[in-house]
């Protein structure tokens, strides 16, 4: 197998290999990411790394490979065209970068459901990389007989030269769709790999009909699964990971015809002000060996992690496989969803906390994905949320036209009948200036109220601003924050900025009726 890998790395263009380690156990990377001084071990046993100046994803530095054999590409800010004749010439020099490297080879896959799943393979120059993607990716520790379906190139420290390789700056991501090629160049953060996977998936599947979606998923006692769209930072893997419940993945899910299935083998969770009280599965998870935490600060004298801590970054994360949580369903597949929820952390403070959403509404709320961007999630960001729009819930990872994804969702939930429910997890009684960001407790209260039936009993009043339907009241929550202009204490302001993120909304949607229209035609 070792010789049928060396040819395969030869014929990559990797040659004069150092030292190959392919598959390795968690203790052997751990170690080999020691010894390489690429990170140490917390007081807890989980290995932590900086990965500055990246610490989030770069996505003015993300392009996808010009081709006409992926039909329906999505072209604009977010998917940037690159040559095919510039991506294989990047492609050689990296190649000839990781030349003469000792590299960590990792093998696995993309996908529960093995109708669809794909073989990947990720090759580094870092362990703990490598540590990171047996955490994330679908792993058993086989090594693949064959080519595998998507390739993943990392090479942190090979800075592209945009004179050369035709780039924006030192760093790159770059996928060939059609090939099922990743380029990573110039970042160490490993969400550049995950997502990039997730980027792959999202063109693949919908060409087999299944819905490719930027969510966490999981599952009752009595079967029931649920589903949380929603871009970083707005509570996926929080309101996910219960006790309770019985938890599919925490971020990257496909719909069939059968059902659900995850496309992961781990978590990627956010760390930042991580509570043991509050988040007690991710706690668990993120302070255990074999566990890899990003950007987190460590006490110098005894390695204790402070999570309250944003000195290097707001976006610290942790990635651990989900073997380290205890109610997880093993397989990854479950049925279809009977609670859809659109989860948005609102910085104006204006939306109601929970809506329940008709089918008109349902495409408007999908294809908007409102939420606030949060610090360090994306380099070049400020220190203050943003509001924005990303296209479903995951417009970065997007690479087809809207309309694509949007039809789907709406053909498996008028054939499955699942609910739809919009959550602000964001802001209350003023914007992220004035006012102070939804308590925990009562989004649980409101999610679990839903899941467990009894807004079926509910009475329920249009807000005034949105239109959307929201519950009179629920046992647990404070009244007025279902009526988001009682909790202001300026009610002008509430109204005109109300109305200013209304308008946003209409002025935004106005790029999808032409991908609507296509659809409907």
């Amino acid at each position: 197998m070792q010789q049928a890998l060396t040819h395969w790395l030869e014929a990559l263009g990797i040659v004069h290999q150092n030292q190959i380690w392919h598959n390795p156990d968690k203790s052997t990377l751990v170690s080999e990411a020691l010894l390489n001084d690429e990170g140490q071990l917390t007081s807890e046993g989980a290995l932590a790394v900086v990965t500055a100046p990246c610490t989030g994803r770069s996505p003015n530095d993300k392009y996808i490979v010009d081709d006409n054999n992926i039909p329906d590409l999505w072209w604009g800010d977010v998917n940037r065209p690159i040559s095919l004749e510039s991506f294989t010439n990047m492609q050689h020099r990296i190649t000839a970068y990781l030349s003469n490297r000792k590299l960590y080879i990792i093998d696995g896959y993309i996908g529960a459901d093995p109708d669809f799943r794909l073989s990947i393979r990720v090759v580094t120059e870092f362990a703990w990389q490598a540590l990171a993607a047996q955490n994330l990716f679908i792993y058993d520790g086989v090594k693949l007989s064959e080519d595998p379906d998507v390739l993943i190139l990392t090479a942190p420290d090979f800075h592209t030269q945009p004179e050369i390789d035709h780039t924006r700056s030192k760093t790159a991501i770059c996928i060939d769709l059609h090939k099922k090629v990743v380029l990573i160049a110039g970042s160490k953060y490993v969400g550049e790999i995950k997502k990039s996977a997730f980027t792959v998936m999202n063109a693949y599947l919908p060409t087999l009909g299944v819905l490719p979606m930027h969510c966490s998923a999981n599952v009752g006692e009595d079967g029931d699964v649920a589903l949380f769209f929603g871009l970083s930072g707005t509570g996926k893997t929080t309101l996910s990971s219960t006790p309770d419940r019985k938890l599919v993945g925490d971020d990257e899910h496909g719909w069939t015809e059968h059902g659900i299935f995850n496309f992961e083998g781990g978590c990627y969770a956010k760390t930042i002000r991580l509570s043991p009280e509050l988040e007690p599965v991710i706690w668990k998870a993120v302070n255990q060996f074999g566990s890899v935490l990003e950007n987190v600060v460590i006490s110098p004298e005894d390695r204790i992690v402070d999570f309250d801590s944003g000195h290097i970054t707001e976006n610290t994360r942790g990635a651990y496989p989900l073997t380290k949580v205890d109610d997880i369903i093993a397989e990854g597949i479950a049925g279809h969803p009977s609670n859809i929820f659109f989860l948005t952390a609102d910085a104006f403070g204006v939306m109601p906390p929970i809506a329940k959403l008709d089918p008109d509404q349902v495409l408007y709320y999908f294809l908007s994905g409102y939420t606030s961007k949060v610090a360090g999630t994306e380099r070049e960001l400020g220190q203050k949320p943003q509001a924005t729009f990303s296209t479903c819930f995951g417009e970065p990872f997007l690479p087809l036209t809207p309309g694509i994804y949007a039809s789907l969702l709406k053909e498996k939930i008028t054939t499955h009948g699942s609910s739809t429910w919009l959550v602000n997890t964001g802001w209350t009684g003023g914007d992220y200036n004035t006012g102070y960001r939804m308590p925990l407790k009562h989004t649980r209260r409101m999610i679990n109220w839903i899941l467990s039936g009894e807004y079926q009993v509910a009475n329920f009043h249009k807000d005034p601003i949105f239109n959307l339907s929201v519950p009179d009241r629920i046992d647990g929550v404070p009244d007025d924050l279902l009526y988001p202009g009682k909790t202001w204490k300026d009610q002008q302001e509430f109204v005109k900025l109300a109305n200013d993120l209304k308008q946003s909304f209409k002025e935004n949607f106005k790029k999808f009726e032409p991908y609507l229209e296509e659809q409907a035609g």
